[in-house]
């Protein structure tokens, strides 16, 4: 597996997002455990997961749990960078609801700790803008929680230029990664890679196949992408993932798996080499 780099830690250029194993439509517990240790034989060493990735209002930190589960039962378990995020809440009605109160963050920061069996995590990020609150408050709470030594690295999702910039003051400099939305149907996030690129931060691409029910459908829905997949003899998603890791070095995808052969075929996405041609025709589609 090649590497990349969130802060100063050397991770897998392909993650794994966890947080289809926890909300609806999740598997049993026995193949969410077996896509997490197929992606670590495969060479994955960070995983993404949350608080709010659960599915009841009694489960909170559902994914949490089930990822520590997992990497104590794994040798590699030990290895592997795990990001998790608040200020995103699920009340157990279905819907998705946010805090970004410094009160929130910091409480929400202990839970996980104790979910995760952790002294300090790895990377913590705040999920989400609270429209209720100021922006500079939010993560003068995360830099709280980084200046005490609760979490090793700091990062943001869901932000905006003017977010990151901002975040990046408040944090004295320690930005480390910018978690947002960024699929081939979903590109409005273009300025924000590319403001990471500039500053050298990390670009976490949430949901880059499309989505948990669509991801399936990425090679009905973008011809092109499905037509260099069989020119490749590889899937519409593993050449997705390489056009993405294709656009910059900083650019780290976290393709959500439930089950293990897609794991395996996602993690093998950095050995797939586009051509330039490709990728243009790529960038067009």
């Amino acid at each position: 597996m090649q590497t990349r780099r969130i802060g100063d830690v050397e991770v897998s250029a392909i993650g794994l997002g966890a947080m289809p194993m926890s909300i609806e439509g999740r598997p049993d517990e026995a193949r969410s455990l077996a896509a997490v240790h197929a992606a670590l034989d495969a060479g994955v060493t960070l995983i993404d997961t949350a608080d709010a990735y659960h599915l009841h209002a009694d489960e909170v930190g559902h994914n949490e749990t089930l990822i520590a589960k997992a990497l104590a039962a794994h040798d590699r378990g030990a290895e592997v960078l795990v990001a998790t995020k608040g200020g995103h809440l699920r009340p157990g009605d279905g819907s998705w609801t946010v805090d970004g109160s410094p009160a929130h963050l910091k409480a929400a920061c202990e839970a996980s700790l104790r979910r995760l069996g952790v002294e300090a995590i790895g990377l913590y990020q705040f999920h989400r803008p609270d429209p209720r609150v100021p922006y500079e408050e939010s993560v003068g709470a995360i830099r709280d929680l980084l200046d005490e030594g609760k979490i090793r690295m700091a990062g943001i999702s869901n932000a905006n230029p003017d977010q990151i910039k901002l975040a990046q003051d408040v944090l004295d400099g320690r930005l480390v990664s910018v978690q947002n939305q960024f699929s081939p149907a979903f590109r409005s996030s273009e300025p924000e890679l590319r403001l990471c690129d500039e500053l050298g931060i990390a670009f976490l691409p949430w949901s880059p196949l499309g989505g948990i029910s669509r991801a399936g459908e990425l090679g009905s829905t973008h011809a092109a992408f499905a037509r260099i997949a069989a020119a490749h003899g590889v899937s519409p998603q593993r050449v997705c993932l390489a056009w993405m890791l294709a656009k910059s070095p900083v650019v780290v995808p976290i393709p959500g798996a439930s089950r293990p052969e897609t794991a395996r075929d996602s993690a093998a996405a950095p050995d797939l080499v586009l051509t330039a041609g490709e990728l243009a025709e790529l960038d067009a589609a």
